[in-house]
C-alpha cells in the first residue's frame, strides 16, 4: 500500500493519536516511523514520563503501519502478540519510534520497533507478530 503525505495527514487526524500525541511521519516498504509528543495527561506517575502503556501503544501503532505498507489493498492487520523491554526510563517531551517488518510467513508478519528519547537514548524495544486480515472499513 502507498502512503502519500496527504494520506498520512488524514490518518494522523484521529482522536487516539491526537490525545496521546502520536504522529506517524513515514510509512513504506515494510518500515514506519513516528513521533510522540506526549500530552501531560498520559504522563504518570511523573511529569514528562509517559506511562509504559503509552510507549507500548506507540510501538504497536508504528509496527502496524510497517505491516500495512506491505499488504494488498483491502487488507489490514491485527496484533497477535507483543513483547516489550524498557531498558531506560522514558523522560522528555518528544520520543521517536522506528519499526520494521523482519519476516513475513503467509498471513503472519513479524516486526520489531525501538523508541528513542530526544537525546538518542533507547527507552523501549519490542517484537510483535501481526495477522494480515481483510479490512473492515
Amino acid at each position: 500500500m502507498d502512503f502519500s503525505p496527504q494520506l498520512l495527514a488524514e490518518l494522523n487526524n484521529n482522536s487516539l493519536y491526537q490525545h496521546l500525541g502520536i504522529e506517524v511521519s513515514e510509512v513504506g516498504q515494510g518500515t514506519a516511523s513516528s513521533v510522540m509528543r506526549p500530552d501531560p495527561a498520559v504522563c504518570w506517575p511523573f511529569p514528562e514520563q509517559p506511562h509504559g502503556g503509552i510507549l507500548f501503544t506507540l510501538m504497536d501503532t508504528t509496527m502496524a503501519w510497517a505491516v500495512l505498507s506491505k499488504v494488498a489493498e483491502g487488507q489490514s492487520c491485527a496484533t497477535i502478540s507483543m513483547e516489550v523491554q524498557y531498558p531506560q526510563r522514558a523522560l522528555g517531551a518528544e520520543f521517536s519510534c522506528r519499526a520494521e517488518v523482519v519476516h513475513q510467513a503467509g498471513r503472519v508478519a513479524y516486526t520489531r520497533a525501538e523508541i528513542s528519547d530526544a537525546q538518542g537514548g533507547l527507552v523501549a524495544t519490542a517484537q510483535a507478530a501481526f495477522r494480515v486480515v481483510k479490512a473492515h472499513f
